[in-house]
């Protein structure tokens, strides 16, 4: 099928009758079923140890389920670009495609070091969700978010949403390989989905079962059912003084941090060394501010019709070849 002007607004018509053009939807907020705790006045980081626990029970969990990009990866018009992390998997320091917690130190007054184990917060009315213009990200019933690698096209507008900037993206793998490499998608985003398959059946992610297992009764990481997380996180902090960051932020999310320490002196020190993961108080849904809205809904209208243009094109051609294949 040859990609005429007079074809390419029939399609585009057809996309946005067919509501390929507003295929990403707004999602509830809802609070989810689980909720997990992270305790900043119980953490280390595993110091004393090569690899922090919960880093290397993830990586070791999900080490079947990381890209394995193709070898020729080539940059998609227009751009001159693309992001690839396979030559750099043993990284731990950040958050990677490959690495989806990381151990985050910063020293308050040169006096006390302090360790944060980031990871995906799971919103519980998380912006990425609503805002994919493929229908690759979806909000669990248990509290997690979770992106597709089936679905997903690269175009990193969760990481843009993200008030936490947490997915990563890796190039070389997903489907745009199978429809337009050179010209959509930019591979696969990548972050925690909390072992969705562990809490599909009542079991505790990888991550908090490492940190019982170094620390027992004094784990930093404590998970749940989400009324029970909620309220221990504010016991302990009416108890003994703590501060509570995660259940106000981005209107609420599944992950609560604890911390002895105003979260906006650890803002300021991550701020200080230009840390590109940041934890700011006053977080707000990007998608709550009108014009942010509008701008996003554009792209994501766009991203939208241009994925149905080009699933009808991939039909059309299939059915050519069908025919072709008849004839012969």
């Amino acid at each position: 099928m040859n990609l005429t002007r007079r074809n390419f607004l029939k399609i585009a018509g057809a996309a946005a009758v067919s509501g390929k053009i507003f295929s990403h939807g707004t999602v509830d907020a809802t609070t989810g079923r689980y909720a997990t705790i992270i305790d900043l006045t119980r953490c280390d980081g595993c110091k004393e140890e090569p690899i922090s626990r919960c880093v290397k029970a993830c990586r070791n969990y999900n080490k079947d389920r990381f890209p394995k990009p193709i070898k020729d990866i080539k940059p998609y018009w227009p751009h001159k670009f693309y992001e690839d992390w396979s030559k750099k998997r043993d990284v731990i320091s950040t958050l990677t495609p490959y690495n989806w917690i990381f151990i985050q130190r910063i020293q308050i007054k040169r006096k006390k070091e302090i360790f944060i184990p980031r990871r995906c917060m799971h919103c519980d009315n998380p912006p990425c969700v609503s805002l994919c213009p493929f229908g690759a990200l979806s909000k669990e019933q248990y509290g997690n978010t979770v992106i597709s690698d089936k679905l997903c096209f690269g175009g990193a507008k969760c990481r843009d949403v993200c008030p936490w900037h947490i997915p990563q993206r890796q190039a070389g793998v997903g489907l745009y390989l199978k429809i337009m490499p050179e010209y959509a998608g930019g591979g696969v985003m990548y972050k925690c989905d909390l072992c969705k398959d562990r809490i599909a059946e009542d079991k505790v992610p990888m991550c908090v079962i490492a940190c019982e297992e170094r620390l027992n009764d004094s784990k930093a990481m404590f998970f749940g059912e989400r009324q029970v997380i909620y309220k221990m996180a504010e016991e302990r902090a009416r108890n003994e003084g703590l501060y509570i960051y995660g259940d106000k932020q981005n209107s609420g999310t599944s992950t609560l941090y604890l911390s002895a320490i105003p979260f906006e002196f650890i803002e300021a020190q991550l701020k200080l060394k230009r840390d590109k993961f940041q934890m700011a108080e006053q977080i707000q849904n990007p998608l709550d501010e009108p014009h942010n809205l509008a701008k996003y809904f554009l792209i994501s209208a766009f991203a939208s019709a241009f994925a149905g243009i080009v699933g009808a094109l991939c039909t059309g051609k299939k059915k050519a070849n069908g025919n072709k294949d008849k004839k012969a």
